[in-house]
């Protein structure tokens, strides 16, 4: 039986050197390690020897089985290392390397100036306890009119000229509907802002678009007045323009604040002197704003002789405009990667 052993190493070891894959390794473990495997079928003939010749041959048998396992392991390696090797030798790009000499290396992106403007105005209102929220484009018209205190039969439906889906639902005209999802999740005191893009069926010029984008911010809690809307106001332009900028305030109707407010900057294209961006009256309509309509905060279930609050409409693209002195808001969607690049 000794002689079969030995045999039996001789063989199987020869077979593991020359196989050339992992398949013929676990083929050739399987027919000797195996359950039914040559060695295992000779341990198990041990049973009819004497003590004594048995004892020695288990012994023998186990230092063969440990060879055997040891040198498959070993071919295993240095097959899984050459096929590491060969895909590495085949599939290998230098990604250092430069394109050809034709050719110019790609250049980085970047963010689009409304997304760096918005992050950094998202910012500025975390930074003041204000959750950012978000909202569909396409929008129901309670949301985008109804719930904002604007019935079918307001005449301010007429001052937002407004893209229809088929179904009744409509592209949003500005981000106040998120203010109306944001008061049917949220229970007061709270403070929110949303960012977003919104539609216009409207002509556009030097500073009309029909596709832009707004911040809505609304802040409720017990006894807001205009006294908090002009604090958080005056902050988050200062933050922005960094430095002083002059503002006014003059009465603006919108049906979803009582009072209401157009907050205007100075112009600072032409410094107040008259440009095609503010229409040569020295100043550009950048924030409405006012206190919270009683309407509309029962329709968001809040109890208005319990809470007030103060809500804003930002726009991003004028405030772009000033940051930058872009004179042209068509710039932002034109495509053209002379004006992305400044940024």
């Amino acid at each position: 039986m000794k002689d079969t052993l030995e045999t039996l190493q001789t063989n199987t070891l020869a077979a593991i050197r020359s196989a050339t894959t992992a398949a013929e390794l676990e083929e050739i473990r399987i027919r000797v390690l195996g359950r039914k495997g040559e060695l295992t079928g000779i341990l198990r003939g041990l049973g009819g020897l004497a003590p004594e010749e048995r004892a020695a041959v288990g012994k023998i048998s186990n230092e063969i089985k440990a060879d055997i396992e040891t040198a498959l392991g070993a071919k295993k390696t240095d097959l899984d290392g050459a096929a590491i090797g060969a895909m590495l030798a085949e599939e290998w790009i230098d990604v250092s390397l430069a394109g050809p000499a034709s050719s110019k290396r790609p250049e980085r992106g970047h963010l689009h100036p409304i997304s760096q403007i918005q992050y950094e105005i998202e910012d500025i209102f975390t930074s003041m306890g204000f959750e950012i929220l978000d909202g569909p484009e396409v929008e129901t018209e309670y949301n985008n009119f109804e719930a904002l205190n604007i019935p079918d039969h307001h005449p301010a439906r007429d001052m937002q000229d407004t893209f229809w889906t088929e179904d009744g639902n409509l592209l949003r005209t500005h981000t106040s509907a998120i203010q109306v999802r944001g008061m049917a999740t949220h229970r007061p005191p709270f403070r929110v802002i949303g960012p977003g893009r919104v539609f216009r069926y409207e002509s556009t010029d030097a500073s009309h678009e029909n596709t832009f984008y707004q911040i809505e911010g609304m802040m409720v809690d017990r006894n807001i007045s205009v006294a908090n809307l002009i604090y958080f106001m005056k902050i988050l332009l200062k933050e922005i323009f960094r430095r002083e900028v002059t503002i006014r305030l003059r009465p603006g109707y919108f049906p979803f604040v009582e009072p209401g407010f157009e907050l205007d900057i100075h112009c600072l294209i032409c410094g107040g002197d008259g440009c095609s961006v503010c229409k040569q009256s020295g100043w550009v309509e950048l924030l409405p704003c006012g206190l919270v309509h009683p309407n509309v905060l029962r329709y968001g279930n809040i109890d208005p002789a319990e809470w007030s609050g103060f809500a804003f409409g930002l726009g991003l693209n004028r405030l772009v405009m000033m940051r930058y002195g872009i004179n042209d808001i068509r710039h932002f969607l034109s495509g053209d990667l002379r004006f992305l690049y400044q940024f």
